[in-house]
């Protein structure tokens, strides 16, 4: 099935196209403008504006028309561009580099083990809230598992506006030849002073491929139980 959102083309383009005017002018209210700087500018402003979907060239040809409603459209976006880089600028993500770089890319003339996003919730067993202020680690193999770039940590910090909820999504692991299953032993662990410790283990099973997932896709998601930690003692008095 061929769905296109043409919003993500335009916003696309006009964040390129205004990143790349300030900086030829010199930059003068010192923004970053880096590669991370530009995403975050870019999914500010596909959330707050409406998609457009289209499934054939009509419905593009009837998008591509010059209207006065598409020039309002885009003097709106352009708003919404600027409104994000300032607040992405005050708000600069920790774990980009910030240099301009986009990090390196992965290489695809190798055969590689596609691990996919591995999702889950963390509730106190003892009074089934949310868990926050805590660490989250996730090992493949015994190993803490690198993530596949900067916008995924290892551990992941649980905080309130995620309240419970974990994510991570590792690397690809290469493979010595294409077309192979392999099954890999996975394990989250908690640590924290406030709970007993938790050792959650799992199997994920993929193939090797030459190509491998750039984007996040949701139906990739392995989702693991409701997990739960216990407050030190508590669990041995509830038997």
């Amino acid at each position: 099935m061929d769905i296109h959102n043409t919003s993500e083309d335009v916003v696309f383009s006009m964040v390129q196209t205004i990143f790349d005017e300030i900086q030829e002018s010199g930059n003068p209210e010192n923004f970053c403008l880096c590669f991370q700087c530009r995403i975050d500018t870019i999914c500010f402003t596909l959330n707050r504006i409406e998609p457009n979907y289209i499934v054939s060239n009509r419905g593009f040809t009837r998008v591509d028309q010059p209207s006065l409603k598409r020039q309002q459209v885009e003097a709106d976006i352009t708003s919404l561009i600027y409104k994000g880089l300032r607040l992405v600028n005050h708000n600069m993500r920790p774990t980009a580099s910030h240099d301009g770089t986009q990090g390196a890319p992965i290489k695809t003339n190798f055969p590689m083990f596609d691990i996919p996003t591995i999702s889950g919730r963390i509730f106190n067993g003892a009074s089934f809230e949310p868990v926050v202020g805590v660490d989250v680690f996730l090992y493949c193999e015994g190993e803490l598992i690198t993530m596949r770039n900067n916008n995924w940590q290892n551990p992941f910090t649980m905080v309130p506006s995620t309240p419970g909820a974990f994510s991570f999504w590792p690397a690809p692991i290469t493979a010595s030849t294409p077309d192979t299953n392999k099954e890999f032993k996975f394990s989250i662990r908690v640590k924290s002073p406030d709970y007993e410790p938790l050792n959650h283990f799992f199997n994920i099973s993929t193939t090797s491929k030459f190509h491998n997932p750039q984007s996040y896709a949701l139906n990739r998601t392995f989702k693991l139980p409701d997990l739960y930690v216990f407050p030190p003692g508590e669990a041995e008095m509830n038997g």
